[in-house]
């Protein structure tokens, strides 16, 4: 399946002027024969918007998500996107998945957050895995600082996602995340790994872009520079099963030696 990475911090503070960025990415993803378009961290309002991220935060089922629906089912490619949900009082740092149909696939909200920031306007979501068929592969779900944590990309690993999807929103001075530990992650749990980024400085924070989708084969098929941009890989399911079959990691692994972890 071609993904297509959209690298933007967008139009932070505006949803109306995001969904117009987002609807023109998708456009172009799919003249270039793309089924996937993932956007970064927080992409349809900004991150470093203070309390506007309570004010923007809507339903997983709102007015957004609708718009993102009907840009997904008009250029048929599927999009996944992240945002701030509204849930009752709570507001969650979450990724949605819709189809190249328009069609609300899966929901999930980050579960490990960054720092004060982070912990100041959001709640940690308590659900580790989601995942959602897709163009022939199982695709999962984390975001940013969630795939830092080794044992969250290996429940994915277990679960039998094939291509994880993580919109980011990734600052200076831990670029070393994109550059080295994605393609170790892929390799390592034998998956693709889209990982995609805002880019330039939004507040306090400056993002670093490098976005990549790395292989099972630790190779990046595909990266970002530092400035915006809409960069496409193919994720093959024939070529993640070979690499599965030579690099037998999950076989071989014991789990009654790791107890002690938990």
């Amino acid at each position: 399946m071609r993904t297509a990475l959209l690298q933007s911090s967008g139009r932070p503070g505006s949803v109306v002027g995001n969904l117009k960025v987002l609807d023109e990415a998708a456009g172009r993803a799919a003249e270039a024969g793309a089924g996937l378009v993932v956007a970064p961290e927080m992409f349809l309002t900004g991150y470093a918007i203070g309390d506007d991220i309570a004010r923007l935060a809507e339903a997983a089922d709102g007015d957004s998500a609708d718009a993102v629906a009907e840009i997904a089912g008009r250029h048929g490619v599927a999009i996944a996107y992240g945002y701030p949900e509204r849930a009752g009082d709570a507001v969650f740092n979450s990724a949605q998945l819709v189809s190249a149909d328009g069609v609300r696939l899966v929901n999930y909200r980050k579960t490990h957050l960054f720092g004060c920031f982070e912990r100041d306007h959001f709640t940690p979501g308590e659900r580790s895995v989601v995942q959602a068929e897709l163009g022939g592969l199982r695709v999962g779900i984390l975001i940013c600082y969630d795939v830092e944590f080794p044992e969250n990309v290996r429940a994915h690993a277990l679960a039998g996602t094939d291509l994880l999807v993580v919109p980011t929103a990734q600052m200076h001075p831990f670029q070393f995340v994109a550059d080295s530990m994605i393609p170790v992650r892929a390799f390592e749990n034998q998956m693709y790994v889209a990982y995609v980024n805002r880019v330039g400085r939004e507040g306090e924070f400056e993002f670093v872009g490098l976005s990549t989708l790395a292989g099972p084969d630790g190779i990046a098929r595909t990266r970002a520079g530092r400035e915006d941009a809409l960069v496409l890989a193919d994720a093959d399911p024939a070529f993640l099963a070979a690499s599965r079959a030579a690099n037998p990691y999950l076989q071989d692994r014991r789990p009654g030696l790791y107890g002690s972890l938990v």
